[in-house]
């Protein structure tokens, strides 16, 4: 009787488990494509710039972030995104956070948006590592896009500001890892 309970339990304990990993894997499918969506209206309106066009025409891949961040004399944010190899098609879903000190003081929410110019540089980013650079921006509660026309060091940073309102001037670390709950 026991060995009935037991089986019973192991098989219940089992499917209840697949249902689970299922409903997971929808919800994670789901994250990738409001991921997935987000960036690629981000990249439209991105390339409605001639400069920005030439230099995706020119890079191997590109990542986008949508970001949060905040601060007052401390700031912090983070957000998820994307990052494509645009000869391979493969995404690699990523998340970011940054933390710096300084002269600020609000909250704004914006898209980062990188291209590469070398598959190196994009595999060493999707790799995972830091991005320090110093940063003085104002942004009030209107759209805006950094304009950009070349490669530094590799990749070209944009950054297209949504409603919010930050005026800052700090240092700022920024890592960006793989989302494992994306895979």
């Amino acid at each position: 009787m026991n060995i009935h309970r037991s089986l019973l339990l192991a098989a219940a304990l089992t499917l209840g488990t697949g249902a689970a990993l299922a409903q997971g894997s929808g919800e994670a499918q789901q994250r990738r494509q409001e991921i997935d969506s987000n960036a690629q209206g981000v990249l439209d309106e991105l390339l409605q710039q001639e400069s920005a066009r030439d230099l995706y025409g020119r890079a191997v891949g590109y990542a986008v972030f949508t970001v949060t961040k905040g601060g007052f004399i401390v700031s912090g944010g983070g957000g998820n995104g994307v990052a494509v190899d645009k000869a391979s098609g493969q995404r690699t879903y990523m998340r970011m956070g940054t933390a710096g000190v300084g002269l600020g003081i609000g909250g704004q929410r914006y898209s980062l948006i990188m291209l590469f110019e070398t598959k190196d540089r994009l595999d060493k980013f999707v790799a995972g590592g830091w991005d320090s650079r110093a940063t003085a921006e104002a942004a009030a509660g209107k759209e805006g896009v950094a304009v950009q026309s070349s490669f530094f060091d590799g990749v070209a940073f944009y950054q297209i500001t949504e409603k919010g309102l930050m005026a800052q001037a700090d240092v700022s670390g920024t890592k960006f890892w793989v989302n494992d709950e994306l895979r």
